[in-house]
Parts: structure tokens; C-alpha cells; sequence
């Protein structure tokens, strides 16, 4: 190793942000360890490369004793004075033992050093950048198919499990997808980038993606509840009396949702107002059922609400559906009643 060496780790550290001080001095840890692999793993040894020219020097350390009692480890004092009259017993001399042929190995192994270090400094890259953009959309294209999903994102590699896949949804080799990463974990491997395609964070990024008014913080997205590939809903509120959150969501002729419909591939879509009423709020939530009336239970967070008897079956929606996603959404618990339910629970009141 010599100075063209040097240069190369200067390119080294230039364009690919790697330290040359650092790149030297895992190269001298990893020589040490090589050249007691070669020469006998009992001396204790320091390893230097000169940072101007490469020049390579291996340097026994020993001890300076008055009795030696170990040759590879200790020197005695009266040969230690041989080489500098200023030596005590208890300093430490470094004796240079740089074999003829340690070049070559010092070659080898500062190549496998420099690479392994290029290695982990580009994960290192992709690993901060992908950090950064956790809870945020990623478009890709679809390279695996099996129970995992691996997407392509250019620079890495995401991983889309089968929990975080819509169910139904199709994915096509080659195909270009947007997902919503949920996690970046570094590994011996590289980093690992979860992705989610079921996740509510991907509907909230999408209306952050296509209105404008939410980008600008006119209007905000104040919950979200969601069944994946089936129904989400979203409660959004304005912070300008003049701008209609709904309407801004949903654009002209509904062409700002059906942008994410269609990206959702048909997934349904309730946007509502969000009202600080518990009330005024569970009754929207449940749209598009009517709703004629809330008792609230501030305590208990318990909410019944009263519908007509022909929205009952809208209110609740199939399976519950639409129950469940306004409890979620508003994150109290709801009771749905009729209005001829709840006129016979009050008559056996009054009759008790």
C-alpha cells in the first residue's frame, strides 16, 4: 500500500462520505488481527499505516521489566537502556517487526476492510434516508410475489407482509404501486423498510397528496378509521369558516376522492365533519345514515343514538360495519336504537 492507496481512500471519503481517518484506522485493528492470524497471535502488536504515503509498520510492544519473564511481552531494562537511555521499568517500546512479505497481506486485507466499510456506509445512507420518511408514501414497482410483497423503491428494497396487504387487492410483477411505510429497521443486512397498504396513515398521506387545502393547513384531517379494501371513514374540520372541509376533500364532481378511490381500488369513503359536540360529531360519523337524536355520556364516554326505523339498518351498516367505524373514528362507544325502540324502552320505563 503506498500513496496511490492514500488517494484512492481520499476519493473514498469524497464520494462516498466514508472518513479516510476512520477507513485507516479499522484497516490497522483489521491488521493486527492478520498478522497475528499469520505470525503467532501471542506478540502484542500495533499495526500503523502512514496517512501520506501508506507505508505499512507492524511494532511489537513490550514492556520494560527488570526481570523478563516473557520475551514476546517484556524486555529488560538493561536492553531497553541499549536502545534509549531514557527508558524506566513500566514504559511500554514499541520494536518494529514488520515482516518482508506483510505487504501483500496488508493489501488484501485493507481491500476487504475498504469494501466491507463502503458497504455498510451506503446502508448507512439508505437506512437515514428511509428513516426519514417513515409514516410517508413511497411509490415502487412490484419485483416478488409470494406471501411478501417486495417493492422496488430505487435505492432499496420494501417489504410488504401479508397483514399489511388489503385483502383482495391484486399485485402484479413489474406493476408500480404506492404503499405507506410503517417502519425502517437496520439490519446486518441492510435496512429493512416495512410497507403497508392497509394502514390509515396511507389514506391520510393520499388526501394530504390531492388536496391542496390540507397541504396549506386550511384544512386538517382530525381522525381516521378504517377496513382496509373495504370502508374508511375521515373526519376533517376547517380552519376557515369560508372553506367547506368536505367539499375541499371531496373536489369538483367528487374528483379529488375518486383520485383515491381509484388508487384504493373502489375502497369506499365516508368524509364527515368533525365537530368539537361529542353529540353533533357521533351523529355525522355515522353518515350516511340520518341520525334524530344523541344522549351523550360525557363519564363514560357512551353515546345512544336514535335513528329513524328505516335508516336502522344504514346506521349500523352491514356486519356493524358502520357502527364500528364511527366508534373508531370518534372513539366513543355508540348504541344505535330505532325511534320505535326507543319509544318501547320508555314506555316499560314508565311502566316500572
Amino acid at each position: 500500500m503506498k500513496a496511490d492507496f492514500i488517494q484512492a481512500l481520499e476519493e473514498i471519503e469524497k464520494n462516498k462520505g466514508v472518513s479516510k481517518d476512520i477507513l485507516i484506522e479499522t484497516i490497522e485493528a483489521a491488521l493486527i488481527s492478520a498478522y497475528k492470524r499469520n505470525f503467532g497471535s501471542s506478540q502484542n502488536v500495533e499495526v500503523l499505516v502512514d496517512n501520506n504515503t501508506g507505508d505499512v509498520n507492524v511494532y511489537a510492544q513490550k514492556e520494560v521489566v527488570n526481570d523478563v519473564e516473557d520475551n514476546l511481552l517484556q524486555i529488560s531494562l538493561e536492553d531497553a537502556k541499549e536502545i534509549d537511555i531514557k527508558y524506566e521499568v513500566g514504559d511500554i517500546i514499541k520494536i518494529e517487526v514488520t515482516p518482508k512479505n506483510f505487504g501483500r497481506i496488508a493489501a488484501q486485507t485493507a481491500k476487504q476492510v475498504v469494501v466491507q466499510r463502503i458497504r455498510e456506509a451506503e446502508r448507512d445512507i439508505i437506512f437515514d434516508e428511509f428513516i426519514n420518511r417513515e409514516n410517508e408514501i413511497v411509490t415502487g414497482v412490484i419485483q416478488k410475489l409470494n406471501n411478501n410483497v417486495l417493492v422496488d423503491l430505487g435505492k432499496a428494497e420494501g417489504v410488504l407482509l401479508p397483514s399489511e396487504q388489503i385483502k383482495g387487492e391484486t399485485y402484479n410483477h413489474n406493476s408500480r404501486i404506492k404503499t405507506y411505510i410503517i417502519e425502517v429497521k437496520k439490519t446486518t443486512k441492510g435496512p429493512q423498510i416495512l410497507l403497508s397498504r392497509s394502514h390509515p396513515g396511507l389514506v391520510k398521506r393520499l388526501f394530504e397528496l390531492e388536496v391542496p387545502e390540507i397541504q396549506e393547513g386550511i384544512v386538517d384531517i382530525y381522525s381516521i378509521s378504517r377496513e382496509a379494501g373495504s370502508r374508511t371513514k375521515i373526519a376533517v374540520h376547517s380552519n376557515d369558516e369560508n372553506v367547506d372541509p368536505v367539499g375541499a376533500c371531496v373536489g369538483q364532481n367528487g374528483s379529488r376522492v375518486k383520485v383515491i378511490v381509484d388508487e384504493l381500488n373502489g375502497e369506499k369513503i365516508d368524509i364527515i365533519n368533525w365537530s368539537n359536540d361529542p353529540g353533533e360529531f357521533i351523529a355525522n360519523s355515522l353518515s350516511p345514515a340520518k341520525v334524530l337524536k344523541v344522549d351523550v355520556n360525557e363519564e363514560e364516554k357512551n353515546a345512544t343514538v336514535i335513528v329513524p326505523d328505516y335508516q336502522l339498518s344504514l346506521a349500523i351498516g352491514k356486519e356493524g360495519q358502520n357502527a364500528r367505524l364511527a366508534a373508531k373514528l370518534t372513539s366513543w362507544k355508540i348504541d344505535i336504537k330505532s325511534e320505535s325502540q326507543n319509544q318501547e324502552d320508555n314506555y316499560e320505563n314508565l311502566d316500572c
